[in-house]
This record gives structure tokens, sequence and C-alpha cells, in this order.
């Protein structure tokens, strides 16, 4: 038995309990978590705005240590340090077959399977494949990453989501040049992630845009270069600070639509605008015709940094190594399973960045 955070139905408060995991079977891993982020994806899927089979065990942004591995799993061993991802590829379907593997048809076929069971007996299914809110967890073999050498396994966690969507929409969605102006919206995980990958690839200014006053210290040390309070005049004053053109690029990190609209309202003609927040079905985002023939600006969808774990994680490995990438600066509070509740209270309220649950 292990204890792990449930979410019973959709609008419920989490609850701690004990669940009891099957021994891993073929081409399956067993994992003792080190740590989880609580990344805003995780209150999306408790309060509805993203659909998942209920009982489950959220979490979805883990590290940890190999227990036990089933048979024909050959890439790990017991002892060995991993990190969870998500959202696997299966390297057979179209979107694998054309290199775009972050939309790989098969990624959340595990949403469905039952993961586990509560004491009273209850099937448990395992939030977003990896089921990262528990001590333990069993996943499929292609959920799990050996961590880079030289990272620490509660650091390591963060790359699992916040750092590989950060970067990669930086990266490989906006595909951000030396010397170009970047705003970011949201200074969550991710917007964190976002501007320490903006500084990566050289860019100036970097524009950090959020709600609150008291983040903009995190924002600076991330390395944004300007930081503004979002407001009605957000746009225009996005445009004062880049020559009054607007930005090159312009990455959104909150999913609401009027926060996409002011993303989009602050490039320049030309420019680029990265949507990758989630939000809800009801967040509608409309443009008129003769406005997007005027601005030519770009506006794109972006699904885990359009990333490929196996070959991006390397990457962040040199860059940490280096001390260009700072994963610590990313957590604002070390939490355990219990303080899940709060840090989801800290998000909707815009406080803080990551909360990092550390077993």
């Amino acid at each position: 038995m292990v204890r792990a955070a449930v979410l019973p139905a959709v609008g419920s408060p989490l609850e701690i309990t004990e669940i009891s995991l099957p021994e891993p079977g073929p081409g399956q891993v067993r994992v003792r978590l080190a740590a989880a982020g609580v990344c805003h994806s995780d209150l999306s899927l408790s309060n509805g705005t993203m659909r998942v089979p209920v009982p489950a065990v959220l979490g979805h942004e883990g590290a940890g240590t190999v227990v036990s591995v089933g048979e024909g799993v050959t890439h790990v061993a017991p002892g060995d340090g991993v990190v969870l991802n998500w959202a696997p590829s299966c390297g057979a379907c179209h979107a694998c077959t054309i290199g775009e593997v972050w939309l790989c048809a098969d990624a959340l076929t595990g949403a469905g399977r039952v993961h586990a069971v509560a004491a009273d007996g209850t099937e448990l299914h395992p939030g977003l494949n990896v089921a990262a809110f528990a001590e333990e967890t069993v996943v499929a073999a292609n959920c799990v990453l050996p961590v880079p050498d030289g990272v620490p396994l509660t650091d390591a966690a963060l790359l699992g989501c916040a750092v590989l969507t950060g970067y990669g929409a930086v990266h490989n969605a906006a595909r951000v040049r030396e010397g170009e102006s970047v705003v970011v919206l949201g200074v969550g995980g991710v917007g964190l992630a976002t501007l320490q990958s903006a500084r990566i690839a050289g860019a100036g200014p970097v524009i950090a845009v959020d709600v609150s006053p008291e983040k903009e210290e995190l924002a600076r040390r991330a390395g944004a270069t300007e930081y503004v309070v979002a407001s009605d005049t957000t746009a225009r004053e996005i445009r004062a600070l880049t020559g009054k053109r607007g930005a090159d690029v312009a990455i959104e990190c909150v999913g609401r639509a009027a926060t996409i609209r002011t993303a989009w309202d602050s490039t320049r003609r030309g420019g680029r605008t990265v949507v990758v927040g989630i939000g809800g079905k009801d967040q509608q985002v409309t443009f008129n015709a003769l406005e997007l023939f005027h601005w030519g600006r770009t506006l794109s969808g972006c699904v885990y940094g359009n990333s490929d774990p196996a070959a991006d994680l390397p990457l962040l490995a040199d860059h940490i190594r280096a001390g260009r990438l700072d994963l610590s600066a990313l957590v604002t509070e070390q939490i355990a399973l219990d303080g899940i509740p709060a840090a989801f209270d800290n998000m909707l309220a815009g406080k803080g960045a990551r909360a990092l649950i550390v077993f």
C-alpha cells in the first residue's frame, strides 16, 4: 500500500488515501517518486476543464527511482533515476512517422485503464498516464526516461512538463532567433521556464506579463528584462517597449481568451503568437478577416512544447550543467501530498509559481 492523492469525482476535493498497486506486468515499470510538480493541468483535470476518467490519481510531472520492471523492459533497471513522460509516443501513428511525436494519436490511451485499487476496492485510473501524485506508481515503459547525469531527482521532476513545455515553446514552436523580442504572458512554472528559455535563445528584450506585481522579482531572475502588470493597456505598453512595433514573438501561458487576444495584439506586423496555456471550450477568441490580412501574424497552438522528450532532455541537461537553466528557480513552495489543495488555491489566486511535492 502507498499513499496517494485521489480525485473521487470531477469537482470534488482530493482525498489523501492508501492505494494498492500491482506489480509491473510486461512492458511496465514501477517507480518510487522523489518529487512531483503541481501543474495547472492537474487543476484543469480536477475541475472538469479537461476530461479524465474518475476516480483517478492525478499528477503528471514527476521523477523518481525505478523499483522494479516487467518483462521486456531493457532501457531502465531497478535503481535508475527516471523522469515520467505523460505523453509517450507510439512511434507508429501518422504523427510519429512524420516527426510530430507530441501529437501522437496513442499518447493518452492509458487514460482509460485501471491503474490501482483503493483500500475499499474501488478501481482507480491514472491521470494523464502516470499518476504522479502518489508515493509510487506503475506506468508503461515508454512513460519513463532516464534522468540525465548531474540532474538531482527533485529538479528532474520539473523536466517532465514545465521545462519541456517552456523550452519547447521557445525553441520548437516559436523558433525564437537571437535578438528577437519576446513577450511571455503568465509567470507560473511554465512561464518561468519560458522566460529562461528565451534568455538562452538570446532574445531581447524579454518582457514578462502577469496580473501579480509580486511576481516581478521571479520573472527578472528568470531572464525578463521588462515587467508589465496586466491591464487593458498591456498591448500598448509592449509596443512602447519594442520600438512601437510590437514584439516579434508572444508566448501565452495562461489559456484564457483575453490573454490570447492580448498576446496577438502585442506582436508586430508579421509577428508570431504561440498559445501554450490550456483553456476551456468556453474561451472563444475572435478575429476579423481584415486584421488577419493586414497584420500578417501567425497564431499557433503548442502541445508539450512540440517536444520529443527523448531528444530534448539531453539538450536541457547540457543547459542545466552549464548553469544556463536553473530549475530550482521555478519552485516557490515545497509541499507534501496534503498540500495539493492549497497549491490549487494559490494557482487560482495567481500566487507563486511551481509547488513541488517532495516525498
